[in-house]
């Protein structure tokens, strides 16, 4: 398949960036972002964009899945600044993909505990609302709770940095609960694979069921994660 990739700075779009060179179902990756990322692969198309509000003029309707890892924390924000971000840039995104081929299957990275109460989980979830009636052949919203960076990944935000510095010694424990915890690597792999065969009739994938999918490697790709 060839797959749309926003957000490949981040820690998660590594990760998915990562699995998505290193799986063979996956034949050209376009990462989109306002900057390059850098990384030279044969699969791997850079397009940067300075404006992703309107993405219009790029013709992407020849792919078969939009992997969007694009996001940033709430900490310090107000509500219409992160709206703007969470929301509105995505659903604009979203929106001219769906328009240059419903087709597609998107998958939006969320987070455990979205639809809540608090500020970010409110807009989160009207985001997931949102793209659940787009019109997409299939939508998938994954709501991972806490990440563990693989292969050298780090995050940009400097508060999670130090977190993962301070749970790092806890985190192979932490992964016996996997309905808890995940990897950036079981991430990317568990995107390709539900873009591929689909979830079991599920829209929102929590944390255990995103490990779910990332161990159901199909035999068509027996060398993916390695």
């Amino acid at each position: 398949m060839d797959v749309i990739l926003f957000g490949a700075t981040g820690m998660v779009g590594q990760g998915v960036l990562r699995e998505c060179l290193l799986d063979p179902r996956v034949r050209r990756i376009a990462s989109i972002g306002r900057t390059g990322i850098g990384d030279k692969h044969a699969k791997l198309d850079e397009i940067v964009h300075a404006n992703l509000f309107d993405i219009t003029a790029l013709d992407l309707q020849n792919f078969d899945a939009c992997f969007f890892c694009l996001g940033v924390s709430s900490a310090g924000m107000s509500e219409a600044d992160y709206r703007r971000i969470t929301y509105d840039l995505t659903l604009s995104v979203a929106g001219t993909l769906v328009k240059q081929n419903p087709d597609m299957t998107f998958i939006y990275v969320s987070g455990a505990g979205t639809g809540g109460r608090a500020m970010w989980a409110r807009v989160k979830g009207d985001t997931e609302d949102a793209l659940l009636k787009l019109g997409f052949r299939a939508a998938y919203m994954f709501r991972p709770a806490l990440i563990q960076p693989m292969h050298g990944i780090k995050s940009r935000t400097a508060a999670y940095r130090i977190f993962y510095a301070i749970t790092k010694p806890l985190l192979p424990l932490l992964r016996r609960f996997p309905k808890y915890v995940t990897t950036t690597e079981a991430v990317g792999r568990a995107m390709i694979e539900v873009a591929a065969n689909g979830a079991a009739g599920k829209t929102i994938l929590e944390s255990e069921d995103i490990n779910i999918s990332a161990n159901q490697v199909s035999a068509a790709a027996p060398n993916a994660g390695a």
